[in-house]
């Protein structure tokens, strides 16, 4: 690690890329489960989204929920990938390279959500957002300066 890089901001970084791998993980190895929180979260219901949709859309939903916590997974391993060299190194672009797939991500996905009436998600979505824009933000602001 550089020593002249505040350590909050990466030590943050760090602890948020691994939520983000353990959530991924527990999406493809904990489906029901997550199916349930996304029903209370959307429904205000854990069983709703089980109890109404039947077996071929709750088979679908679980390769959905499969498929995108294995990117989230993926996107989580890049993020360390970057936050091992690049950040660590001082490198100002490298902020850049986690920042930048976090807006291509958010925006979209919060307007859809917003558009199809899930307001939660963009909720979640915002959550999650905050969660790495503070500490790359601060870290931006850091190196901008060195």
């Amino acid at each position: 690690m550089n020593t002249s890089m505040p350590a909050v901001w990466l030590y943050w970084l760090w602890a948020a890329t691994a939520g983000l791998w353990l959530f991924g993980l527990s999406m493809v190895l904990t489906p029901d489960l997550i199916r349930w929180a996304f029903s209370l979260m959307l429904y205000g219901d854990g069983q709703h989204v089980a109890s109404t949709f039947g077996a071929p859309a709750n088979d679908y939903i679980r390769l959905l929920h499969g498929v995108l916590g294995a990117v989230m997974f993926g996107w989580g391993v890049m993020i360390a990938m970057v936050l091992r060299r690049a950040v660590a190194q001082g490198q100002p672009e490298s902020i850049n390279w986690i920042l930048l797939p976090l807006l291509a991500w958010y925006i979209p996905d919060t307007i859809f959500s917003l558009y199809t009436g899930f307001w939660q998600n963009a909720v979640l979505n915002t959550v999650f957002l905050l969660v790495f824009l503070v500490p790359l933000l601060a870290l931006k602001r850091h190196l901008s300066r060195v």
